[in-house]
């Protein structure tokens, strides 16, 4: 199996690129500035994303969002080349998403982003993941998921591994004191077990404790 990860250097490719390789997967990282071994080049290029991904069984996107800074394409036209890649080779397409789009206390609850406590500061880049989304789903000739972490999660709250996690659908899942956190470690061993053994078809899943 071949595996290529634009965005790579980030805090959640860099896990996925790492999660992956120490399970004996050929990992190509892909990001502007990449590492020894890896490809350095522009994710928008669509050349470029033609020649990166020859071979790929699976594309990954842990892609940056133009917000809150306003500068490089929106998420959802980040992911453009990264589908007609997939449509083109065959290849399955696996998102690092977002919470922000969650639903909260149910499947008719409101968005996450949409509560007040919602950090004002987080909103532009919550949304952004969330037309990503609605981008996706409006792809239906390419075998892609989309993958929501728990709301506390970033390298602000990086965590340990624990090697288990929880799985919902579109509902955000919370322990019993509230708390909806996810180690930068075990998401990408959830998203890396989901590059295994594909359980989730053209949908977003999420995962917390």
């Amino acid at each position: 199996m071949k595996v290529v990860v634009f965005g790579s250097t980030g805090y959640t490719g860099s896990n996925i690129v790492a999660e992956s390789r120490s399970r004996g997967i050929d990992t190509v990282g892909v990001a502007r500035k990449a590492g020894d071994g890896d490809l350095a080049g522009d994710a928008t290029d669509a050349a470029f994303v033609a020649k990166a991904t020859e071979g790929a069984d699976v594309i990954v996107s842990a892609l940056p969002t133009s917000a809150p800074a306003g500068t490089g394409p929106e998420l959802a036209a980040a992911l453009v080349p990264l589908v007609e890649a997939a449509r083109a080779t065959g290849a399955r397409l696996g998102v690092v998403g977002g919470a922000g789009s969650l639903r909260v206390g149910g499947a008719d609850g409101i968005k996450l982003v949409d509560t007040p406590d919602f950090p004002e500061q987080v909103r532009p880049i919550a949304r952004e993941h969330d037309r990503a989304l609605d981008y996706l789903r409006t792809v239906t000739d390419v075998d892609w998921f989309y993958l929501s972490p728990a709301a506390a999660y970033g390298s602000f709250n990086p965590g340990e591994r624990t090697g288990t996690y929880r799985v919902s659908g579109d509902v955000l899942l919370a322990d019993a004191d509230g708390h909806s956190e996810i180690s930068g470690v075990d998401y990408a061993q959830a998203f890396v077990d989901e590059i295994v053994t594909p359980r989730h078809h053209r949908e977003r899943f999420s995962v917390a404790y």
